[in-house]
């Protein structure tokens, strides 16, 4: 069983990453990665504050931006306190870690987000995750350091005893569509609606943007979904005249 990607989104203190490694492996967690560290990689605060975890640290991977640390993903979860204006699952720790493990026991990839320690988690970061992780935390002090909500996410992955959830998607001969396959479709569809004049007016083509990356992420769509979604676009854009017909593109 593939153990999930702990992701660690431009975190800021070399002490957080340590204590996170530290929190990791208490519960048997070592795939760690690492995007665009305020101070570098490698961190020598994260080695000593890692404290015998040093092995996580190695093994981490560093990422420049979140779309490649995710790109291999089948299921991100974002990991969040604040409340979101965006349609998606909210699950909490042990719901979420459930749905984990039955993803993991089908030799699917999860990853999981946990945003800087200033703020968390920005929206465009959250659009690309599948579903939202919030502890019910004290609404007037949410605020919880990096190395606690890795910790409390590890507990409830470790303490699961059953190897397959009672809530499992069934693939019918395909497999669920990568982050990077989303990703592209994404990109494919925003092409297409700018040639359409879909986005306007123009200052609030960003929002709307963020809006219909929120949706594809949302979407549990299959590869063989996302290819008839290329299909579909390719063959309007040539009946409209948008683009050259190429039926073996994609």
């Amino acid at each position: 069983m593939t153990e999930p990607a702990i992701i660690l989104v431009r975190p800021q203190m070399g002490e957080n990453i340590g204590a996170a490694a530290r929190a990791m492996l208490n519960f048997g967690l070592t795939r760690m990665r690492v995007v665009g560290p305020r101070d570098g990689w490698p961190n020598p605060k994260a080695v000593a504050m890692a404290s015998g975890a040093g092995r996580v640290l190695d093994g981490a991977g560093l990422f420049d931006d979140l779309p490649a640390a995710i790109a291999d993903c089948d299921f991100v979860f974002a990991t969040t306190a604040r409340s979101r204006e965006l349609t998606k699952p909210v699950m909490t720790p042990e719901r979420a870690m459930e749905y984990a493990r039955a993803l993991a026991a089908q030799g699917k990839r999860v990853g999981i987000l946990f945003g800087p320690e200033r703020a968390g988690l920005e929206n465009e970061d959250v659009v690309l995750a599948n579903a939202i992780i919030t502890v019910p935390v004290n609404p007037e002090f949410p605020s919880l350091n990096l190395g606690q909500c890795v910790l409390l996410v590890g507990y409830e992955w470790a303490r699961q005893t059953t190897e397959v959830a009672p809530e499992v998607m069934n693939f019918a001969r395909t497999e669920p569509a990568k982050a990077h396959e989303i990703e592209a479709l994404a990109r494919h569809f925003e092409e297409r609606l700018e040639q359409a004049g879909f986005f306007f007016p123009p200052d609030k083509a960003p929002g709307m943007k963020v809006s219909l990356r929120n949706m594809w992420s949302r979407l549990p769509l299959t590869t063989a979904e996302v290819r008839t979604f290329h299909g579909m676009l390719r063959q309007i854009a040539y009946k409209l005249g948008m683009a050259k017909y190429d039926p073996d593109q994609g």
